[in-house]
């Protein structure tokens, strides 16, 4: 086991390694030097101002010399720029917007806790809907429940976001008034608050995922009811409880777990289409901001941020999955 662990965290930081090298290089894609964004256009920005500007930004060394130091920055904190523009930025240094100057880490604090509280809560309402629904209905094929949840799975899968969203919003907010309009107040300040301004975006994207998570648990359970360990299980006489729950669910349960944990790694990266429904300023909407306005930094940030994301899920995936099935220690 921890041989399997071993090797899948060091594929990780290999993974993260290249991400932050591919992430870098995006920087140096822009057309446009990124010190003249932030100098101006027309006599505002003089050759003086501009070499200013590159100083501070710490663009006048090597792009290797420059890596290295927004690495180093990561883990250790560092200076940016030289001289009279040198500027102290503790860990984990991400660098300063190019658009207000502010440290991108504060930006990121200030947004991820937005996307953590949609996505966590989401995720609790897609896997307790979808994979007991999905569960139940194998378990009762061709009844009525089992047409209901196919058709509940068919109209959540076709439903996208973009009209479920504003369809809440209009039942909930406009027409019966039951719920003031989302607005995000942190967890720490006033709890309740919190909750009740999240609980349509963890209705809107949490109802859309249980519909596929509904449709692949049925699928999972029907097939492996069919196994035969199942169908020994029952020969033996065993409770159904047991058949059900200690046998075939554990079987059926390990995709769902690969999936589950993709899906979170990517939403975790930013939810931007239901961050700006609900008037979120979350990871997704800041890092869609900052590529309209080629704030590069903040670019680079959150890419980064939601590749360790995708990254550490796999980890988590792959550990649980063996601890699930044994056989997966052994490939």
């Amino acid at each position: 086991m921890l041989r399997f662990l071993v090797k899948k965290l060091l594929l990780a930081v290999g993974t993260l390694v290249t991400v932050s090298v591919l992430t870098f290089g995006l920087f140096f894609a822009v057309p446009n030097n990124p010190a003249e964004l932030m100098c101006g256009n027309g006599k505002v920005c003089s050759p003086e101002r501009l070499e200013m500007i590159e100083r501070r930004m710490g663009l006048d060394v090597p792009v290797v010399r420059q890596y290295g130091t927004f690495m180093k920055g990561i883990f250790v904190g560092r200076t940016v720029g030289e001289g009279e523009a040198a500027r102290d930025c503790p860990r984990p240094c991400l660098g300063f917007s190019f658009r207000n100057d502010e440290p991108v880490s504060r930006i990121v604090g200030r947004t991820l806790p937005v996307t953590l509280s949609l996505v966590a809560g989401a995720a609790v309402v897609w896997l307790l809907i979808g994979v007991s629904v999905g569960m139940i209905s194998a378990l009762r094929r061709g009844t009525v429940f089992d047409r209901l949840a196919v058709g509940f799975s068919l109209v959540g899968a076709s439903m996208p976001i973009l009209l479920l969203g504003p369809l809440l919003l209009i039942v909930f907010v406009y027409e019966t008034g039951w719920l003031s309009y989302p607005r995000y107040v942190p967890i720490t300040e006033n709890p309740v608050a919190w909750a009740s301004a999240m609980i349509l975006p963890w209705l809107a994207l949490g109802f859309l995922n249980s519909a596929s998570y509904a449709r692949l648990s049925r699928a999972q359970m029907l097939e492996t009811l069919t196994e035969d360990f199942v169908r020994t299980a029952r020969a033996k006489g065993l409770p159904r409880s047991k058949v059900y729950g200690r046998h075939a669910l554990r079987a059926a349960i390990t995709p769902i777990v690969t999936i589950a944990g993709l899906d979170l790694g990517t939403y975790l990266g930013g939810t931007v289409i239901t961050e700006t429904i609900f008037g979120f300023t979350g990871l997704g909407k800041a890092s869609l901001n900052a590529a309209i306005n080629l704030d590069m930094p903040v670019v680079m940030a959150t890419v980064l941020l939601a590749a360790v994301f995708i990254v550490v899920a796999n980890v988590v995936v792959d550990a649980l999955y063996a601890v699930i099935d044994p056989r997966v220690r052994l490939g």
